[in-house]
């Protein structure tokens, strides 16, 4: 019987030795990007009438104190139960309409109890992937250790694309997704004194298939995909998950090559 189950796990076990690890690109030293017109800036004081490029999407974002919060309050997925609709888990949204092609997104975070804050590029016109999301730079913290680590996704052609989207729903296909996904995301571990509380400065650099991203001017994380290189990302999300985080003095430009 044990020979039995060693022949029947075998295929299986070759198919995920296919499967590449992952491995971290490096991360460019100097900017990738250089700054052009400055398309876009709010330090959320107040002054006047709210800019109307302003879009909610998960709508529990506010301006408090000068600042814009975000909370999460869909932190758990709930069944439709005596009929009232499914909820399902997700980050709270805000939404900026600028259209951008290549970028430097400039901006402060505070994790006030969140475990994640994210920039993130999409194209709502675009069908080929979920929801026309292009591409993401993610801050994320871990509570069990205090650490922080940054992550790149490109989700045009990665997790979001279309026919991947649907195979994640299948247990059966994680191994094929996997290799689907190799190269289209990279985590980095941030090697800096971080804490909750304490406002960080993140640069989200965007020029053709190449994101870089800076946390308070050190180079953290880097990826080189496709689906980075979509011409028409009309549209900036900012997340938040866990709990609270704040963003101030967020600033656009659009962007050249630096080289």
């Amino acid at each position: 019987m044990k020979s039995l189950l060693v022949l029947a796990l075998a295929p299986l076990a070759a198919f995920a030795a296919d499967v590449p690890k992952p491995v971290a690109p490096a991360i460019p030293a100097a900017s990738i990007a250089k700054k052009g017109e400055l398309l876009f800036s709010d330090d959320f004081e107040g002054k006047g009438e709210a800019d109307k490029r302003w879009v909610k999407v998960v709508p529990t974002f506010a301006v408090v104190d000068g600042v814009l919060k975000g909370t999460q309050t869909r932190d758990k997925a709930i069944p439709a139960t005596d009929g009232k609709p499914a909820v399902t888990a997700h980050a709270a949204v805000h939404g900026l309409d600028v259209p951008t092609k290549d970028s430097i997104v400039e901006l402060k975070v505070r994790f006030d109890g969140a475990t994640m804050i994210d920039v993130e590029f999409d194209d709502r016109k675009y069908t080929g992937c979920h929801y026309g999301h292009i591409c993401r730079a993610q801050l994320r913290f871990n509570p069990k250790d205090k650490s922080f680590s940054a992550v790149i996704i490109d989700e045009k052609d990665g997790n979001m694309r279309n026919d991947i989207y649907e195979m994640k729903k299948d247990p059966a296909k994680k191994a094929e997704v996997a290799k689907l996904l190799v190269g289209r995301q990279a985590t980095f571990p941030v090697k800096l004194t971080l804490e909750q509380g304490k406002w960080i400065t993140v640069v989200v650099e965007t020029v053709g298939e190449e994101m870089r991203m800076t946390v308070d001017g050190t180079p953290v994380a880097y990826l080189k995909s496709s689906g980075i290189a979509h011409a028409t990302k009309s549209r900036f999300e900012f997340g938040v998950a866990g709990k609270d985080g704040c963003i101030d003095d967020l600033k656009i430009w659009a962007a050249t090559p630096a080289k």
